[in-house]
């Protein structure tokens, strides 16, 4: 196994230099992927792009995060890597729990590490009640609670059978990719191994999720998922019914 951490960066240039040191003090490779970033952050991103470990893709124009990671999945996987451990670019999450989602990706190399927010009180609190809608429709479209909780983009994904999935999901490629990946994972067979983690909003944090247009599309995205569960219902609940035996 070997695993890279795959960073989508739009305009994060502020913080992206320490989330970077960070993982390359824990020995992971960085693979950088500039989603249609503005020229100061682009700058940053190509002096980090000279440091040994760090590997740069480039989009022309911004497609969203979701894009970038599916690219960034993509790059790994040809690169040789047989994980990716995806991070946002802002700071938000906890680098000193990688050796955590290393050590459970190597307990369970065929699984989603999914990391599941623990908050301080930094988190906007319309954030935090918000996230919870989202997590009863992802029960409800896996017919389960395997998955504690979907939104948040602090993960170790196996790329052999995420890369497929990918190709199922053309229109997930902003805020909606998250739990829709995760969703899909899950109705592939794939294991979830829920691990709690540290979540802090920074005082000086960009956030590119639009309130309206991204809950649109999260909307969207959960009801092209319950139709979806429908056609899957029997195999789900006849998953869920072997697990309980």
């Amino acid at each position: 196994m070997s695993c890279i951490a795959v960073i989508p960066v739009y305009n994060h240039g502020h913080a992206i230099g320490a989330v970077v040191d960070a993982l390359r003090g824990h020995d992971l490779p960085v693979l950088l992927v500039d989603d249609g970033s503005e020229p100061h952050c682009a700058a940053v991103l190509d002096r980090l792009a000279t440091l040994d470990g760090v590997t740069l893709l480039r989009h022309t124009h911004n497609q969203g995060k979701g894009a970038a990671c599916v690219s960034g999945f993509r790059e790994a996987a040809a690169l040789g890597y047989s994980h990716a451990l995806q991070i946002d670019a802002d700071g938000q999450h906890d680098t000193a729990d990688v050796p955590r989602f290393l050590a459970e990706m190597a307990a369970h190399p065929d699984a989603v590490i999914a990391g599941c927010p623990v908050y301080d009180d930094s988190v906007p609190k319309g954030r935090l009640y918000g996230r919870y809608a989202t997590h009863v429709w992802v029960w409800i479209n896996t017919l389960s609670l395997r998955i504690t909780d979907s939104m948040c983009g602090y993960r170790i994904y196996p790329l052999a059978p995420t890369l497929p999935v990918l190709g199922a999901m053309p229109q997930a490629r902003r805020m909606d990719f998250d739990p829709e990946v995760l969703v899909r994972l899950d109705w592939a067979g794939v294991p979830v191994v829920n691990l709690p983690t540290r979540v802090r909003y920074p005082a000086d944090g960009v956030s590119h999720f639009d309130y309206w247009r991204d809950n649109v599309r999260i909307s969207r995205m959960h009801t092209r998922l319950f139709f979806g569960m429908l056609r899957r219902s029997p195999r789900l609940l006849a998953r869920h019914l072997g697990a309980q035996r």
